[in-house]
């Protein structure tokens, strides 16, 4: 299954290199949401490979839905995760696959097509960037960090997080928006992003990143600081060594 997610993700990948370079064919299929020809070819280079081999397995793709029966493993698929960026010609996108495991992510894949820089972790096994292991930050000091965030579709998210930045900016090093929340987990992985936080995400989003995020030695939490899992919609994502102090700042609980 994982050399499986693995060349799913460099096909997906070829195709959105392949494509990069000409006009966009944009669709608008919700408030602030929009999907491209590309993220359906992806998708569909991506079903195919995972339906020839596992036919059996269960599959949750962003464009396509739920595919196939019930089954003990779920695929779940993000062909191009950062659309936006994508459409606007920004090089910021990347593909995510996660399997899981009667609903535990137990393989983890997110590919950046430009970069050619493969990001992947197994249950137990470690996470890997091009074979080499990797391991979060060893940043302590929030006024050090630098702090990843995207923004969300809906007007009510977008408040929020604009409130949560409100309280966290006076405290920390930096802040950056990706736009691609698979590959803002990713950095937090590699250690290049000290944490991330979202309150709008869908499982396709997270399935991959939280497992490279907990393998690679960080934390994974709601911002209820619960441990975090996939159906929901908000998560903290970090090096683990100043959590609880993000916690403080970003539940909303603590600051009605």
């Amino acid at each position: 299954m994982l050399q499986t997610a693995i060349e799913a993700t460099h096909r997906a990948g070829r195709v959105i290199a392949k494509r990069y370079p000409e006009t966009r064919d944009v669709s608008v299929k919700g408030y602030r949401d929009i999907v491209t020809a590309t993220d359906r070819e992806a998708e569909d280079a991506i079903l195919n490979v995972i339906q020839e081999r596992f036919p059996d397995h269960a599959i949750l793709s962003e464009e396509a839905g739920e595919v196939g029966s019930e089954s003990e493993y779920t695929w779940v698929v993000d062909p191009l995760d950062g659309t936006s960026n994508y459409a606007h010609r920004i090089p910021v996108f990347s593909v995510s696959i996660g399997v899981l495991s009667q609903g535990t992510p137990m393989i983890g894949v997110i590919h950046d097509p430009l970069r050619q820089q493969t990001f992947v972790a197994e249950r137990d096994g470690g996470a890997r960037l091009n074979g080499a292991p990797m391991q979060t930050s060893s940043v302590t000091e929030m006024s050090h960090a630098l702090i990843g965030l995207d923004w969300g579709h809906q007007d009510v998210v977008r408040a929020q997080v604009l409130a949560a930045l409100q309280r966290i900016a006076p405290h920390c090093g930096t802040v950056r928006g990706l736009g691609s929340a698979a590959l803002a987990l990713a950095y937090v992985a590699a250690g290049w992003m000290d944490t991330y936080f979202n309150l709008g995400l869908k499982p396709w989003d997270t399935a991959a990143g939280q497992l490279l995020v907990e393998e690679a030695g960080g934390r994974c939490t709601t911002l209820d600081g619960a441990l975090y899992r996939i159906d929901a919609a908000d998560c903290l994502a970090s090096n683990g060594l100043f959590h609880e102090s993000l916690l403080s700042m970003l539940s909303p609980r603590q600051h009605d």
